[in-house]
């Protein structure tokens, strides 16, 4: 599933090939994703010039003069700049066209969103809930740990949960408490601000390393060129249970968290 540098990435490579280009049509093939894409898409961005990309957490927000379109890539989606007159596949669910190029919407799953969110888009149910950006001076330690002390939660769960940081998801939070020394299943409320120093430093290390390495292809993931991620070269826990610990060689554990599959080293991480 794409996570904040998978994201960011797509972001910073598509951006250079279609801001300030104006949409000259819109191709819809399918109307259904996770939720329905408006169809009234074509009547509202045609001959739109794009001004801007954002990202908030894992939403890319493409700002026009007239509203803000959400794209968010679900578990499978991905987009990338293509030719004008490429043939699309069977998951290519929606064209962008633009002056120059096409911006193409694939997701085999349909999982993912394409939402218009208008002149408020911060004030849509989907942004306003979010917590701060964890590579931004707003996410602090002081901050997590204010957070952590009202909450007996494990600590992974706390550092996944969008109102407290946003993006911060399954891969990099296994990898960023590895790092850490922190074991997932510890309490919230249990942990030291000097230990909660590590964790928001290694959350804000490996997310700048991953976006630098195009971010993590485990399946499906591309970037905006088509190309994959690398950082998946140098994950250290997250998908290698049973496999040995790279710093004391124990076998590695795993436990379920809030539905998702936590790995850890029982000797390193406490």
């Amino acid at each position: 599933m794409p996570e904040l540098p998978e994201v960011e990435t797509s972001r910073r490579g598509i951006s250079p090939h279609i801001i300030n280009q104006k949409i000259t049509n819109i191709a819809l093939r399918h109307h259904q994703l996770r939720w329905p894409i408006p169809d009234n898409l074509p009547l509202l961005l045609k001959n739109k010039t794009l001004l801007s990309i954002d990202r908030r957490a894992k939403y890319l927000l493409l700002r026009f003069e007239n509203g803000t379109l959400l794209i968010h890539l679900g578990m499978s989606g991905s987009l990338r700049i293509c030719e004008i007159g490429s043939v699309a596949q069977k998951h290519d669910h929606v064209d962008f066209q633009f002056q120059h190029c096409l911006l193409r919407y694939t997701d085999p799953r349909r999982f993912g969103a394409i939402l218009w969110l208008g002149l408020t888009p911060e004030e849509s149910t989907l942004l306003s809930i979010l917590g701060p950006e964890p590579l931004s001076d707003e996410f602090t330690t002081e901050m997590l740990y204010e957070q952590a002390k009202k909450r007996k939660v494990p600590v992974k769960q706390l550092i996944m949960d969008q109102k407290i940081v946003t993006g911060v998801g399954n891969i990099y939070a296994t990898e960023a408490l590895f790092n850490a020394g922190i074991s997932p299943i510890r309490a919230a409320n249990n942990i030291s601000l000097k230990r909660y120093q590590l964790l928001v430093d290694a959350i804000k290390k490996i997310l700048e390393e991953a976006i630098k390495q195009g971010g993590t292809t485990l399946k499906d993931f591309v970037g905006g060129d088509g190309k994959p991620g690398y950082f998946q070269q140098t994950l250290h826990v997250y998908g290698k249970t049973g496999l040995l610990c790279p710093n004391c060689q124990t076998p590695l554990s795993s436990v379920k968290i809030a539905a998702r599959n936590s790995v850890y080293c029982q000797q390193c991480q406490h």
